[in-house]
């Protein structure tokens, strides 16, 4: 522990940047998971609405420097794939059905 008052007050402010960073990042992971468990079910209304909400959070997280902003491009992009992909899939099954 540092006895040097800007020096206790850095770290004070590493700390609370630490935790926010930590809660951003894991609000991200969650988001990614409600993703996938919605991918699963394979609605893909309900999917469409995940997949804009886990882009906001994308969005967020490469504005606020948690991840860098050609990470964030290309998990949107991986997302958005795998959602154009369920739609095809869907609507293939939806006319071999009629």
């Amino acid at each position: 522990m540092p006895n040097i008052q800007s020096s206790i007050k850095s770290m004070k402010k590493d700390a609370a940047r630490n935790r926010r960073n930590n809660m951003r990042k894991s609000l991200l992971k969650t988001s990614l998971r409600k993703f996938q468990t919605a991918m699963t079910e394979g609605d893909p209304e309900k999917v469409k609405d995940v997949l804009l909400q886990t882009t906001r959070v994308i969005d967020k997280s490469a504005s606020k420097g948690i991840i860098h902003k050609n990470a964030a491009a290309r998990r949107k992009s991986r997302l958005a794939k795998k959602y154009n992909q369920l739609v095809a899939a869907h609507s293939e099954t939806a006319t071999q059905d009629q």
